[in-house]
């Protein structure tokens, strides 16, 4: 195993990345991970050793993942609890702290789970990108405070995305936010030729307009996913059939300004 992680490290590449689920082992000369025919803690591989790797690693990104006991000390000086040494581009993240066990339910540990959660899609953005710290976020938040709790350690000016998946609207839509929202706090007036529902309507209502209710369409698509809010009604029906107008929440002015800086 140690072989394989100096060669792993060793490889100049855009990412290595290094994940294990197994036994760990701590001890006042540190943590270790330990493979299937350690006898002793301290035969296994030393964590110092493999932040030694990475450190030196000429990868532009460099991502540790352990789902192992007392992992939480990775990247710590056994010397000083209080420093982390992290090159940059290198990031960890790990089960527990270094004082708790990593737990297993239905025979996986309940990291894991959460991990290959997270990379399925729970952890993806709006433009179907998963990273490190949306990894975390999501394994977090799905713990309980009492609970094993994961660690988090970086050293990078941005992240990568480990992953990319089908994103729950396309960029071809989320790009639209600068034309239907042309500057922070618009709101963008409905009216009964956006629903295009003929029930529920009054007598003398205007009928559904093909272009309006395409635009429609995707405003109610904006507003499943948090980026937009109707504007004195209840929900986006009403705001159409009321002519009311509809505005974008945080989320969607912080994907606006996005959208206008040409980020995605």
């Amino acid at each position: 195993m140690k072989d394989s992680l100096e060669e792993l490290f060793k490889t100049e590449t855009e990412i290595a990345l290094f994940y294990f689920a197994g036994h760990g082992h701590i001890e006042a000369t540190g943590g270790y991970l330990l493979a299937s025919n350690s006898s002793r803690g301290d035969e296994g591989v030393s964590l110092s050793e493999i932040l030694t790797f990475a450190n030196a690693s000429p990868a532009k990104n460099k991502i540790i993942i352990l789902d192992s006991c007392h992992s939480g000390i990775a990247g710590t000086s056994p010397a000083n609890k209080q420093l982390a040494s992290l090159s940059e581009g290198l990031t960890i993240l790990t089960a527990s702290t270094e004082d708790q066990y990593a737990t297993e339910e239905n025979g996986r540990g309940v990291f894991t789970t959460l991990l290959v959660d997270a990379l399925n899609g729970s952890a993806a953005n709006l433009t179907g990108d998963i990273t490190p710290g949306s990894v975390y976020a999501h394994i977090d938040q799905s713990l309980g405070a009492w609970e094993q709790r994961p660690v988090f350690k970086t050293n990078v000016k941005e992240f990568v995305s480990l992953r990319e998946v089908s994103p729950p609207i396309p960029l071809t839509d989320l790009l639209r936010l600068k034309e239907f929202f042309p500057s922070p706090g618009y709101e963008f007036s409905l009216n009964p030729t956006y629903e295009p529902e003929l029930k529920g309507r009054d007598s003398g209502m205007p009928s559904p307009i093909p272009e309006n209710t395409r635009t429609f369409a995707i405003l109610q698509k904006y507003n499943r996913l948090n980026l937009l809010v109707p504007v004195e009604a209840p929900h986006m029906w009403n705001a159409a059939m009321e002519s009311k107008a509809c505005r974008l929440t945080a989320l969607g002015e912080h994907y606006r300004r996005l959208v206008e800086k040409e980020r995605i």
